[in-house]
């Protein structure tokens, strides 16, 4: 199982079956929150579909495919990041994420992805990482401009949301370069 303290306060840690209720806890109290910018709230309405979710990360993790990980702030899960789907022959992983309300504008999110970073590019390997972010959606694209990744494009209409699509800003961070500004980045 895969933990990263961050700090006293922050700690990352792979979702088990055990977290499925106090998770499911998190997503349904922040359920009309997230839903202005995350897709898949419709199919997350039980404690045996975040069971599910869990399983299905699980599975990922053993198939060497990437993870999930609970977001932990003050021994509460508040949140969560994953990597997506590793892209092994080319090296590359997407990072995603999502954060309770009441958890915003602390930091949490960004501390969060530096370590994940950490990880892709130190225990893996990889040569790149990228987070695709709704356009509008102002509060996640502050993150990977946070961290210094590189603004690469936009998907048009990349994502429904419920009732709409949405187009997706592209945001690429290559090995080296977080090499470079991993140092300038303050814990």
């Amino acid at each position: 199982m895969i933990t990263i303290q961050i700090d006293d306060d922050l700690l990352l840690r792979q979702l088990s079956e055990s977290d499925s209720a106090p998770l499911f806890a998190v997503i349904d109290s922040n359920r009309k929150f997230l839903r202005d910018w995350l897709p898949w709230l419709d199919t997350s309405k039980s404690l045996q579909d975040t069971a599910y979710f869990i399983r299905t990360a699980l599975e990922q993790f053993s198939n060497n495919d990437g993870f999930a990980a609970g977001i932990w702030y003050k021994n509460s899960v508040v949140g969560t990041i994953g990597f997506h789907k590793v892209d092994w022959l080319n090296r590359s992983v997407e990072i995603g994420y999502w954060l309770a309300a009441e958890y915003q504008g602390k930091g949490i999110v960004t501390k969060a992805c530096k370590a994940f970073l950490d990880h892709a590019f130190g225990e893996w390997h990889l040569h790149r990482v990228q987070i695709r972010c709704a356009v509008g959606n102002a509060r996640s694209c502050r993150i990977p401009e946070r961290l210094g990744f590189v603004k690469e494009g936009l998907q048009r209409h990349a994502e429904f949301l419920y009732d709409r699509y949405v187009d997706l800003i592209i945001y690429g961070m290559l090995e080296d370069e977080w090499k470079q500004k991993r140092l300038l980045i303050k814990d």
